[in-house]
């Protein structure tokens, strides 16, 4: 199992699907990653040579934001705007969708499947008597 930036790539998988295991990586990146590395991208990634390995490592690392780092900037872009208390920074304090969506439905993934009014949400089982 090749080990790129901290993730364990699956061997059984071709390495344009596998580097997308690692947060920051997409389908177009890691295209764009393997002409880099002038490798092929219908190759297993249990196939690849130790050298072909280093190679993506080394693109991967130095060239692109991923994993931790990654991660990081986006949780301090998100504490910036709650502490400006901008329109975006009150709504992601709020739980509420930030990029514009309708709330008076389809909003329960966001707000945690919350349900307010009466007939709606689930039955409870009937008690046994």
């Amino acid at each position: 199992m090749p080990r790129i930036a901290g993730v364990n790539i699956p061997d059984n998988k071709r390495i344009e699907i596998a580097l997308t295991y690692i947060y920051g990586i997409g389908r177009s990146l890691s295209n764009k990653i393997l002409n880099q590395a002038k490798i092929e991208p219908s190759v297993r990634a249990g196939k690849l040579s130790s050298e072909e390995v280093n190679r993506l490592r080394d693109i991967v690392e130095k060239g692109y934001k991923i994993e931790g780092e990654l991660r990081r900037e986006k949780m301090m872009n998100i504490k910036r705007l709650k502490d400006i208390g901008c329109y975006r920074g009150v709504r992601h304090i709020k739980g509420l969708p930030v990029r514009g969506q309708r709330t008076k439905t389809n909003t329960r993934t966001v707000r945690g499947n919350v349900r307010k009014t009466m007939g709606s949400g689930r039955k409870k089982a009937a008690e046994k008597t």
